[in-house]
């Protein structure tokens, strides 16, 4: 108490693995001595997208689906998770484009979208996507189409 510093489990835990990992022995006296410890409510940051605009910066004209040019995206994982499709919907029209990818990757989702809505680059003024892994290379679609590109939120799919 005079230095200042709160002693509680987790940071027992955590004094423990930071000993073991510059090579001491206090992970010997625990009574399960497990390589690593299971965190329970940690935050998974694992492909988790940078860069990412949120749905509430679009502009309102996207709402009202009253000019063309404002896309949405999206992928349907095909039967056993072999092969998808990339649907890419126009709001006001319900223009739809649709294109088949072997593996759901950024890469082939990035060579799709940019070959299906390529022609139409002049009608293309938003995206909004979903938060899927396959959407990482979303600067490189908004560089290649000139626009600008939207994330709902997560877990929301309406």
């Amino acid at each position: 108490m005079e230095n200042g510093t709160s002693v509680s489990p987790e940071w027992i835990y955590l004094h423990i693995y930071h000993d073991k990992a510059r090579g001491g022995d206090l992970w010997h006296h625990l009574r399960c001595r497990k390589q690593k410890r299971k965190r329970y409510g940690a935050y998974d940051r694992r492909g988790q997208l940078g860069g990412r605009v949120s749905i509430d910066e679009r502009p309102a004209i996207v709402n009202t689906r009253s000019r063309l040019g404002d896309w949405e995206g999206d992928t349907i994982i095909g039967s056993r998770h072999q092969g998808a499709l990339i649907s890419l919907v126009e709001r006001k029209s319900s223009f739809t484009l649709i294109g088949r990818i072997a593996r759901k990757t950024a890469a082939e989702t990035l060579e799709s979208i940019t070959g299906l809505l390529g022609p139409l680059k002049d009608f293309v003024h938003t995206m909004t996507l979903d938060n899927g892994r396959e959407f990482a290379r979303h600067e490189d679609i908004a560089q290649s189409l000139g626009a600008k590109i939207y994330f709902a939120p997560p877990y929301s799919p309406w």
